[in-house]
């Protein structure tokens, strides 16, 4: 999202309906002679008309709400919870974080549940969510609405609700419900804005176990999570090793790569070079529209793959003008033209004002700073309640990685040469060396590749993990693909919980 939030719930659009999105965007007449008139580029004018909007709305309304907190959330498929359709625990304490000397002295979380919990209290699942999305996972009785994991939550599913009472939260530092950006700050009354502390995932797993604490929950029987939510599943067991019974990692990674942070920093460097975001003051003005467009547009690159694009889009155009003459030469404009133009700008338009840009900002920045490498969590002065499984072989120990200790497919065999740092992220897993972990991949995943996942596993079983389950996924649709292959994503998790 990541979350992608990622938004989580990208939701796929047929070839048909694309074709009827592309004629409600504004046209560049391919029959106008490019040399006798003036340029037209209705994609800046489509810009320009939303701000005309928005300042229109700021004007009629200036009470009005605070980005982040409209009635509409960051996943197109459906409509936004609401503060009366997920509950809310406030947290009166202060919570240390990170890197941050002051701890933040209070919190909301937002969270949905679906299922019943068990007498013993002891058939919950965690469920983590990616970058962009919120508590609402799957629909319940307060918000009937599909959610962003619909599919794989309910009785028989992949959670089955029959046996498991599944949680499900919005992060802090998000916006739909939980203490982030766009909160109110109790020592001025006003948003937090970039005043806000930064967080790390790290951080958003602690403000968790408040809330489980409360709920009375000791032990998980599960930790799950996709995208940035895989990075929670790991961190939730290895800051409380003994509170969870099991974890389930999908198209994520321990340890964030030089690529995937170069495509965060891309988005976050258009949002924050938009005029309107004003060094992340905007609440009280204009949000930043289009930097928010543009970043989704990056994202979106990097949530499916080449192979999908070519399937659904190829290298087709939007349909002419009725206008035109199609005798003769199409005349190519400078706005969308082709259909996976046209794709992204739709996505872009969905997204820009559905999600708040500091959520964006914090988020992926701690997504960014994820490094369960030894070396990294010393740096820290992490901990793990659990000392550093004393029965569990230290990786540091010999001279090479013990490569008898990985295992791939018969098509991916482990690597000859290991990277450097796999024995550091194998010292790093150690706490989580008693806990049965399914590591899911999707070979076709450009944003969390698929080597990420098997250094992931290689790292846990290095760290004396004998109960790893790997997995890797085929098809094209890329890093959504834990959103869509409900038969292969969703039969390896039943089959792992069960």
């Amino acid at each position: 999202m990541s979350a992608r939030l990622l938004n989580l719930s990208r939701p796929s659009i047929a070839h048909s309906s694309l074709k009827s999105i592309s004629k409600r965007l504004p046209r560049f007449s391919a029959s106008r002679p490019v040399s006798s008139c003036s340029p037209s580029f209705p994609c800046v004018e489509a810009h320009a008309a939303r701000e005309s909007r928005l300042k229109e709305n700021s004007r009629a309304s200036s009470s009005s709400t605070t980005p982040g907190r409209t009635e509409s959330g960051p996943e197109p498929a459906y409509a936004r919870p609401n503060p009366t359709s997920y509950n809310v625990y406030h947290h009166t304490h202060p919570l240390n974080l990170t890197y941050s000397h002051e701890p933040l002295p209070s919190f909301d979380i937002a969270y949905e549940t679906w299922g019943s919990i068990s007498p013993a209290r002891d058939n919950v699942i965690l469920l983590h969510t990616g970058l962009s999305a919120s508590s609402h996972a799957a629909s319940t009785a307060a918000n009937p609405a599909d959610g962003w994991w619909q599919k794989f939550i309910g009785p028989g599913k992949a959670l089955d609700t029959n046996q498991f009472f599944i949680i499900c939260t919005n992060v802090l530092g998000g916006c739909y419900g939980t203490t982030g950006p766009s909160s109110i700050d109790p020592t001025t009354g006003r948003p937090y804005a970039t005043t806000f502390p930064i967080l790390s995932i790290f951080d958003m797993v602690r403000a968790q176990y408040r809330l489980l604490d409360h709920l009375k929950i000791d032990k998980l029987y599960a930790s799950v999570g996709c995208s940035m939510g895989a990075m929670q599943s790991l961190a939730t067991a290895w800051l409380h090793p003994d509170r969870v019974g099991k974890v389930v990692s999908i198209s994520g990674t321990a340890r964030s790569s030089p690529s995937s942070v170069a495509m965060r920093y891309a988005q976050r460097s258009v949002l924050m070079a938009d005029p309107n975001w004003n060094n992340g003051f905007y609440y009280d003005a204009l949000p930043p529209h289009t930097g928010m467009k543009l970043a989704r547009q990056i994202a979106t690159i990097t949530y499916r793959s080449g192979p999908e694009w070519d399937q659904r889009f190829g290298r087709q155009f939007r349909p002419r003008p009725e206008s035109d003459d199609p005798s003769t030469i199409r005349v190519p404009a400078l706005c969308p033209d082709f259909l996976i133009e046209t794709y992204l700008d739709h996505q872009g338009e969905q997204f820009c004002l559905k999600y708040d840009a500091n959520s964006l900002i914090y988020i992926s920045k701690a997504m960014d700073l994820f490094d369960m490498t030894y070396s990294a969590l010393q740096e820290l002065k992490l901990a793990s309640t659990t000392p550093s499984a004393s029965s569990s072989p230290d990786p540091s120990s010999s001279s090479h990685p013990s490569l008898h200790k990985t295992s791939h497919s018969k098509s991916h065999p482990p690597p000859l040469k290991p990277p450097p740092h796999l024995s550091d992220l194998a010292k790093g897993l150690q706490p989580l060396a008693q806990i049965p972990t399914l590591v899911l991949g999707v070979q076709s995943d450009i944003l969390f590749t698929v080597e990420q996942q098997r250094e992931v596993a290689d790292a846990l079983r290095m760290a004396g993990n004998d109960n790893v389950s790997y997995y890797e996924l085929g098809g094209v649709w890329g890093h959504d693909t834990f959103l869509i292959d409900v038969l292969n994503v969703g039969g390896a998790i039943r089959g792992f919980l069960s």
